[in-house]
């Protein structure tokens, strides 16, 4: 059958998968994953056994995982149709389709569930033979996450309970503000000098014009906007700080951070040395902030200034281009690097190019451990766009690695090293580019880089030392007022960004619309995944061997804790010293690029 979407150069091929949206294959694999779920459940859900025999339980695993890896919840057919929906937003045939699959597969997730759960529970005497059984050895982490999280988990009943109060309790507080704000359209000054109607993310994008009258006008529509929604974001934000203090009592979690560093794997003593080491560092940032005070010509910036941009990255880079030059980048670094890239071009696992209908932005969707990877881009010649193809094609090498390595138990990336394939290849790919630039392009790029650099490690700290002193403060007082949320996110803001940057009328309310801390203490992991990666980036410069143990940690997934994984590696991210050599990279290109702009007269 001739495939919906035409299979052509920069268009994703989905063969692999099925023909097109009507295949026929796609009721038939519905019908064996079904058959699947089924037969496993009806084959242990009455039985206990394999809570008592370790052999037993082997015997279960593995057909568990079988399950997991041919016919798990994110099967076939909720990946085919989640990516041709974003392939045509305005396809209402499609979000039916992937609405259908979604519910299926969520049904079958929860008649399976027992599963985990149970094992989860079994007795903690029995817990050390299981754990040291050879059998069990390649499930081994595997049963320490699920014996870990036990020691917080409810009973099947309260868990239940739990999951359907999930949507009214947080999500339908965070989805009501963040409509009402994306609804919100304002009259704005735009580059060409005339004013028109442009919505809330739009104003966003103009805060970084380099026309200064553009930039205030974009800040005064978001000031406007944030305003008015302010005492609505208030009582938000109570009631969902509400939510979690009551689940944390529930579970007996000792800190409103401590299930955020369970569910990603890592020990709240790595994310406090990390904490710690980079708030001790904010000097960094705040000389940046000076520095591109200088280079804008202003005694200060205004605080929606901090990501203006700065000269003019005119060069052109066709897809092609940035083909050949992200594909010698990663063949230079690794061959299996380049082969795992060269193959995501010749077998069309890239959707190049932006279209009507198409969604914005980029993204790397691997699936299950059986599925393609898929990456998708909306390619405009830009130089943004060569290290956007570097940064999701190193998404795409880290997955690909994860499945010629792991099972399906073990496959992916913990949320705290999630980013650290991405942005370790995106920075070798923009330091190629910079070795051909001429000094004002190279000027252009370094402050761009400082620019993603800062707020990824420096302002993202800031923000969980915000989420931390807020959660404290909420418990302490039962609840908080607007005023007293915007006084503690500017104190923290503040903090790494020093005296450079004005804490602007308005900004107290910029933590209205900032969705990371709606998703509790997940912010540590742009920062960790980044420092991560500029410490491994550094031991490969001094030494190229090194990125053996690079490819080693990044075909590691699940099967052990980052912390062990690293320890393997002769590396102790509980040691400061070992944040500290990434955030030095970041020192020194700060060095690099003050030492340019003085050369070219800049500052």
């Amino acid at each position: 059958m001739k495939n919906d979407v035409k299979n052509e150069k920069n268009t994703w091929d989905f063969s692999p998968i099925f023909s097109g949206d009507k295949d026929p294959m796609i009721i038939e694999k519905r019908g064996i994953d079904q058959k699947a779920g089924d037969t496993f459940v009806n084959k242990w859900k009455d039985r206990s056994d394999y809570l008592e025999s370790p052999a037993v339980l082997v015997e279960a695993l593995d057909e568990y995982e079988t399950w997991a890896r041919v016919n798990g919840p994110f099967n076939s057919e909720v990946y085919y149709f989640s990516l041709r929906t974003q392939q045509d937003l305005l396809n209402t045939e499609l979000k039916a389709s992937l609405n259908q699959a979604l519910d299926r597969a969520r049904k079958m997730q929860n008649n399976i569930q027992f599963f985990p759960m149970r094992v989860a529970k079994i007795s903690v005497e029995l817990q050390k033979t299981f754990l040291n059984y050879p059998g069990l050895k390649k499930y081994e982490h595997y049963l320490e996450r699920l014996f870990e999280q036990a020691k917080y988990q409810l009973s099947e009943a309260e868990e239940k309970i739990m999951n359907l109060k999930e949507q009214s309790a947080h999500e339908n507080w965070v989805h009501m503000v963040n409509s009402f704000i994306s609804k919100e359209e304002r009259k704005v000054l735009l580059e060409d000098g005339t004013k028109a109607i442009k919505s809330f993310s739009d104003f966003l994008s103009l805060t970084m014009s380099q026309n200064k009258k553009v930039r205030d006008s974009a800040a005064k529509a978001i000031n406007e906007v944030l305003a008015e929604h302010a005492m609505l974001a208030e009582q938000e934000m109570n009631s969902v700080m509400g939510n979690k203090k009551v689940d944390d009592e529930l579970r007996k979690f000792e800190r409103p951070d401590s299930d955020r560093h369970l569910a990603d794997d890592i020990d709240s003593e790595v994310v406090d040395a990390l904490v710690k080491k980079v708030s001790e560092k904010f000097e960094i940032s705040r000389k940046w902030y000076q520095l591109k005070a200088k280079l804008m010509g202003v005694p200060k910036l205004a605080y929606h200034e901090r990501m203006v941009e700065y000269g003019h990255l005119t060069q052109k880079y066709s897809y092609d281009d940035s083909c050949r030059l992200v594909s010698k980048v990663f063949n230079d670094l690794d061959g299996d690097f380049g082969k795992i890239f060269d193959g995501f071009v010749k077998n069309n696992q890239m959707d190049v190019y932006p279209k009507k209908g198409k969604t914005g932005g980029a993204f790397c969707a691997a699936g299950a451990k059986t599925l393609p990877t898929y990456i998708l881009l909306n390619h405009a010649d830009k130089f943004q766009d060569v290290s956007t193809l570097a940064h999701e094609a190193g998404h795409g090498v880290n997955d690909e690695l994860m499945k010629a390595n792991l099972d399906a138990l073990n496959f992916g990336s913990p949320l705290s090293t999630a980013e650290v394939a991405s942005t370790f290849m995106e920075d070798f790919v923009t330091a190629e580019v910079v070795k051909t630039a001429d000094d004002e392009m190279k000027l252009a790029i370094l402050v761009k880089k400082l620019d993603d650099d800062v707020a990824t490690i420096f302002r993202q700290t800031a923000c969980y030392l915000f989420e931390q002193e807020l959660h404290k403060n909420f418990r302490e007082k039962g609840y908080l007022s607007k005023k007293e949320i915007g006084e503690i996110f500017q104190k923290n803001m503040g903090a790494y960004m020093g005296p450079a940057v004005e804490m602007s009328k308005g900004s107290e309310n910029w933590w209205v619309y900032w969705g990371h801390i709606r998703n509790f203490f997940y912010v540590y992991s742009y920062a960790s995944g980044l420092l991560i990666s500029k410490s491994l980036q550094n031991s490969v410069k001094k030494d190229h061997k090194f990125v053996e143990k690079v490819k080693q940690f990044l075909s590691s997934g699940s099967s052990s804790s980052p912390k062990y994984i690293f320890a393997k590696m002769g590396i102790d991210i509980t040691d400061g010293g070992f944040w500290e050599a990434g955030i030095k990279e970041v020192d020194d290109l700060l060095a690099e690029t003050e030492n340019l702009a003085r050369k070219l007269g800049k500052i």
